[in-house]
């Protein structure tokens, strides 16, 4: 086979071992990664290794995503057939929407990562490795955007969520389901179109705040309104279909009338509703104050998309139409 598999750690549980101090922290690379892997040297594909990050996926910022975006592009324009990206699971959905946003390229990138760390019994590491290597190399995953591949499901970037703390079925598509399976080492993908939107990962990325607020029962909007102009852009994960109790709303309407204001939802599935409830605080009333619907899109991800798109100073009216695309 030509070209190369290019396999890139970011850190995380997969890369982690118990340290003298306590606990398990990041301490092997991306060699000892794919060293741990058997039946590699079967599949008769060059698979290339850098440690780009040695960090738990809660310490990554949108700098380190700048960066990884980069080299990913990187290894596809040196001929990668596909690109694997080891990663901690804590925030494993927004590195892997991030590149699903920010590489355009048709070339397989795959994120995955490990529930059980290398040295505890019964890790998962390798075998999600291998099986995303495995779908890396598959002609089917080429040109349907950026996956997480774990315990042998494979997710699309913009549907896959963390859903449990320590289960190694922890990954789930809430509302879609997977979009395919690792059988026997063969991958089968039934395909998902791309939206079609590409955002360059701007460096700018870094020095753009959103802020990701959760509303509860009562909330009056005191915590937000003590932010006063603390943030350049704003996601509201709003109660069921994209609420938000009646006095919050004037704090909301407030900030909406200065930045882009996103209404997603805390729920875990589905789609913001647009046209359903009427009172003070329901989805039309918000959507009338110029609140931004998120879709499908879940509060995390609906961050990482408005980031991105302020870091490019995107009008009001881009912002609306890319967030549409996730309708």
């Amino acid at each position: 086979m030509t070209g190369h598999v290019a396999v890139i750690s970011m850190g995380g549980t997969i890369a982690m071992a118990p340290s003298a101090s306590g606990g398990i922290v990041p301490s092997l690379g991306a060699d000892d990664l794919v060293a741990s892997v058997p039946g590699l040297a079967e599949l008769d594909v060059k698979i290339t290794t850098e440690s780009l990050r040695s960090l738990p996926s809660p310490s990554l910022g949108f700098a380190d995503l700048v960066a990884l975006s980069t080299r990913v592009r990187q290894e596809i324009a040196a001929g990668a057939v596909g690109v694997v990206v080891t990663h901690g699971t804590d925030t494993i959905e927004e590195t892997a929407f991030f590149l699903d946003l920010t590489v355009p390229d048709d070339a397989p990138v795959v994120v995955t990562g490990a529930m059980r760390h290398p040295h505890s019994a019964g890790p998962d590491g390798p075998a999600n490795l291998y099986a995303a290597i495995r779908v890396a190399l598959s002609p089917d995953a080429r040109r349907i955007g950026t996956l997480v591949v774990m315990s042998d499901e494979i997710h699309g970037a913009r549907f896959v969520r963390k859903n449990h703390t320590s289960s190694t079925g922890a990954f789930v598509s809430p509302g879609f389901g997977p979009i395919g399976f690792v059988v026997e080492g063969d991958p089968r993908l039934r395909g998902i179109a791309r939206t079609g939107l590409t955002l360059p990962a701007d460096p700018r990325v870094s020095d753009v705040r959103v802020g990701l607020v959760t509303v509860a029962m009562g909330d009056d909007g005191a915590l937000l309104r003590r932010a006063g102009d603390l943030f350049d852009g704003l996601v509201i994960a709003g109660l069921g279909a994209g609420h938000v109790p009646a006095a919050m709303v004037p704090v909301v309407a407030d900030q909406a009338v200065r930045i882009p204001v996103v209404l997603s939802t805390r729920t875990g599935a589905g789609s913001v509703l647009r046209h359903t409830y009427g009172y003070p605080g329901s989805e039309r009333d918000l959507l009338d104050r110029g609140l931004i619907q998120s879709g499908f899109l879940d509060p995390a991800k609906s961050r990482v998309l408005l980031t991105l798109l302020l870091a490019v100073e995107a009008n009001p009216t881009a912002i609306v139409e890319a967030f549409d695309r996730f309708r």
